[in-house]
């Protein structure tokens, strides 16, 4: 009666597993570039288990990209409890630029999301978790239509920013994309 639970729980962190390869694997090489065997390797299982916890490749990807945007939601959370208005937005940018800098592969995980919105499933997938990002920003904030689509537009600038590399450039013109990105959040 108790190894039924304990089994569970084991397939349960092997499906956890291999959504963390999975989204290391898509990070790189993007949903048709990354192959479900370099996924399985990576996570330490079968080929056919891999497609027995998901069923296709496309699903294992979509499972990835909910729980990227999930985990930036939790983020955002995080980082806005107990805050309001622009120190909430303060909070989140600040806690997602620390994200993205001790965690490349979420910036990379994303960036393929976008790219594969030329999938309706990819992009429904990708619409729904944005849209609770968006929303949770004007919930905490309290800000106006304006100000919350400059905020995202900043975290889009900071995203393409952090995925060229820029602080590591030493170019005039990165330097003022730099001091621009900074003076925006002052």
């Amino acid at each position: 009666m108790t190894a039924a639970p304990t089994k569970r729980k084991a397939a349960e962190e092997r499906r956890q597993e291999l959504l963390w390869a999975a989204r290391e694997e898509f990070a790189l090489r993007g949903l048709h570039g990354a192959s479900t065997d370099a996924i399985a390797r990576r996570a330490g299982i079968s080929q056919p288990y891999l497609f027995r916890l998901f069923g296709t490749k496309k699903e294992l990807y979509l499972a990835t990209a909910r729980q990227c945007l999930d985990e930036t939601l939790r983020v955002f959370e995080d980082a806005s409890a107990g805050k309001s208005g622009e120190d909430a937005l303060q909070a989140i940018g600040q806690a997602y630029g620390e994200l993205v800098r001790e965690n490349p592969t979420v910036l990379l995980a994303q960036m393929q999301a976008y790219a594969a919105c030329s999938d309706p499933d990819v992009r429904e997938v990708v619409r729904e978790g944005f849209g609770r990002l968006v929303e949770h920003v004007e919930r905490v904030s309290g800000a106006e239509p304006e100000r919350v689509s400059v905020f995202f537009g900043g975290g889009m600038l900071f995203n393409v920013f952090a995925a060229m590399g820029l602080d590591e450039l030493d170019a005039p013109w990165a330097d003022r994309l730099s001091q621009g990105m900074k003076k925006d959040k002052a």
